[in-house]
């Protein structure tokens, strides 16, 4: 018992060490990036995708199931995946499936998301409401009919027009913000979402998402800068009922939301296996058709000169030269003769003068003259 009870203290002493080693602290460039394509959300759904980021391998689980039932949204989406053992925040996301796919595509942003809001909850607040009177400032953020923006001097808070509907907008980061600020670090730009249409510069809208009133069970509290439980009894919150009575999820507690650790399903370790499985799977044809596909790699690969190693390097081949051989050519080939020095060819002309001829000298008139004929001469 002893031994049992040293071991199960030490894993509990372990468990919130190996659980500080998982947060990361960002600083503000890095915040301003990850929140740019979320910031401008209405209130309740940015503290349900703020809470769903903690739990990053269930958006994966989520998203694959929606994608397995195209079509369904709202709260129909939710009540057909009650026999699922998710969070009620990840659960709360399949009533939209477009921002629950761009989760999951953009796992990687995910995953930080989630860090930063664990371990920097005060800050993410503080980065949002600094990326809002920037946009309010731009002039790119203001009521209309489809959400109501209200200031009152200390934050400024994004409620849907109508609780009943729901309208999630796509918008561009370097239009709505102004001229971005930190040049290092560009803000999140998420591909633009299929069905959506223009409705002024740098914003996009699509149909609204019709919800039951108190869809919702999260909300932001800006004075106290986390987020809180607001609205408890939910469907997707209360204990399903299949079949025969089974206790699927267990109840949240108004007041500020407590992130449950044994739904993230030990991150730090099985990361990096489901974000390589995740990447296998193909992307849906509608959001393949408007995601800017990446262009293929080609590796140039130099060719390696394989050389011999020096005892098998082939020797090179000695010949032995062979003596010249005289070749006669008759006719105009035949070869010129061979000069000889002067001190050998001297003698033979001496001796071919000497054989010739000589001139006969012959007296007429009073004088001598040559004759050059043979014999003798006449006078």
């Amino acid at each position: 018992m002893r031994r049992l009870l040293v071991a199960l203290l030490a894993l509990l002493i372990a468990l919130p060490a190996a659980y500080a080693q998982e947060r990361k602290i960002y600083g503000q460039p890095e915040l301003d990036q990850m929140l740019a394509p979320v910031a401008l959300y209405p209130d309740a759904l940015l503290s349900q995708v703020l809470m769903a980021s903690t739990y990053p391998l269930e958006v994966v689980e989520a998203a694959r199931w929606s994608r397995a039932h195209p079509g369904i949204q709202g709260d129909e989406a939710v009540r057909a995946a009650m026999d699922k053992d998710w969070d009620p925040s990840v659960r709360s996301l399949l009533a939209f499936p477009s921002l629950l796919t761009r989760m999951d595509e953009s796992l990687d942003w995910t995953r930080r998301l989630g860090e930063a809001f664990l371990a920097q909850e005060a800050q993410v607040m503080d980065t949002v409401q600094q990326l809002r009177q920037r946009a309010q400032a731009a002039g790119h953020l203001a009521p209309d009919e489809r959400q109501r923006v209200v200031a009152d001097g200390r934050a400024i808070a994004i409620e849907p027009a109508d609780p009943r509907v729901v309208y999630v907008p796509y918008y561009d980061p370097y239009v709505v913000y102004g001229p971005w600020w930190w040049s290092a670090y560009p803000p999140v730009i998420w591909a633009p979402w299929p069905g959506y249409a223009v409705a002024r510069p740098g914003f996009w809208w699509g149909v609204g998402v019709g919800i039951t009133s108190g869809f919702f069970f999260g909300g932001v509290d800006w004075h106290h800068r986390h987020v809180r439980v607001v609205h408890v009894q939910n469907h997707y919150v209360r204990p399903a009922f299949i079949g025969h009575q089974v206790y699927l999820h267990r109840p949240i507690e108004p007041g500020r939301w407590q992130h449950n650790q044994w739904h993230r399903r030990g991150v730090g370790q099985r990361y990096e296996e489901r974000r390589a499985e995740h990447r296998a799977q193909p992307m849906p044809p509608a959001f393949r058709a408007a995601s800017p596909q990446p262009q293929p790699r080609i590796e140039r690969r130099e060719e390696r000169r394989v050389e011999a190693r020096p005892e098998q390097r082939p020797q090179p081949r000695m010949e032995t030269p062979r003596p010249q051989q005289r070749v006669e050519v008759r006719g105009e080939q035949r070869p010129q003769a061979r000069a000889e020095p002067a001190r050998q060819l001297q003698p033979r002309v001496e001796a071919r003068q000497a054989n010739r001829p000589q001139p006969r000298m012959e007296s007429r008139g009073g004088g001598w003259r040559e004759h050059a004929g043979r014999g003798q001469g006449r006078s």
